[in-house]
């Protein structure tokens, strides 16, 4: 009988219905998070590749540029690794904490801690990539570059003109678009806020404002960082707003391919396993979140929820 190419009928080409160690390698990538976990190694290759060998952009400016004036703070109110620590290690002891209360699946504990660290990961690359092409020099550029005596205020120069010494700290003046800081902070705790929505059913009618609350202490938190590198002069706050918009974008987009929406009746579990979902076909999350959307899905205001 020949093939139609669907349905995992003999003849489609398939790898996963092939015989033998490709069939074996091809059902496994199918039914697991391989595919994940490869994408996250590449990303985390890419991320440390952009952070070492990678240059900005030198984006040429004038001395007498008011914008490029401010001192350079030696001493940051969050340092890179004090925003490690509060957008990432403490939001992750938190959902593990929280999974392990709760005695959530194996299922949840996994891609719930996966999604964090590729959130964490994919904001970060993306947000060097962008720093690094635009080449926006920070508000204390001048202060980083020590320009030569004698060099003219009001004509366009460029890095040549610098008499740093520390390259780190001449580099890090053009790359001030978008804020790291506020985007890797938004990304981690963000990720934390849109966990506490869907276990607490933030969106669900009638919800105590306590609930709300908490889930939005760790936004609350990110914000304070990002204004943190106002105050520092490290950015402006056209940059640590794209910064914030960049990592709560990419953080709803990771959540979003491992949990359903926060209206769902069913937000505080994620989407079944690959494998267990994996001879329903692929339409299997998509027909879950068509469910979803619904009458019957999506939660309705009626009397029956007054003592929910």
């Amino acid at each position: 009988m020949p093939s139609n190419g669907l349905n995992g009928r003999p003849g489609n080409g398939r790898f996963a219905d092939r015989t033998g160690f490709i069939g074996s390698v091809a059902r496994f990538w199918e039914k697991t998070y391989a595919p994940d976990y490869v994408g996250f190694a590449l990303l985390l290759t890419a991320y440390l590749i952009v952070q070492l060998l990678v240059e900005p952009f030198h984006r040429m400016f004038f001395l007498n540029n008011h914008n490029i004036q401010y001192p350079y703070a030696v001493v940051e109110r969050v340092s890179v690794g004090w925003n490690i620590t509060y957008a990432g290690a403490i939001p992750l002891i938190i959902l593990i904490i929280w999974l392990a209360v709760s005695r959530a699946a194996v299922h949840k504990f996994h891609v719930t801690v996966l999604g964090f660290f590729i959130t964490l990961i994919l904001t970060s690359f993306i947000t060097d990539v962008i720093k690094n092409a635009v080449g926006r020099p920070r508000p204390d550029l001048l202060s980083r570059c020590k320009p030569a005596p004698g060099t003219p205020k009001d004509v366009l120069v460029n890095i040549e003109v610098c008499t740093q010494t520390n390259p780190h700290v001449l580099q890090e003046g053009w790359r001030s678009f978008p804020s790291g800081h506020s985007s890797f902070a938004f990304s981690g705790l963000g990720f934390l806020s849109l966990f506490f929505c869907g276990q607490m059913h933030v969106f669900r009618p009638r919800t105590d404002l306590g609930r709300a609350l908490l889930a939005l202490v760790p936004l609350l938190v990110a914000a304070l960082i990002a204004v943190s590198r106002c105050e520092d002069y490290r950015h402006d706050v056209y940059d640590v707003t794209c910064g914030a918009i960049l990592g709560m974008g990419v953080t709803y987009f990771s959540y979003r391919r491992y949990y359903p929406r926060l209206n769902s009746p069913r937000c505080h579990e994620p989407f079944p396993s690959r494998e267990s979902s994996f001879n329903d076909g692929f339409g299997k999350v998509r027909d879950d979140e068509e469910a979803a959307a619904g009458s019957a899905g999506n939660f309705e205001l009626d009397d029956s929820d007054a003592g929910a």
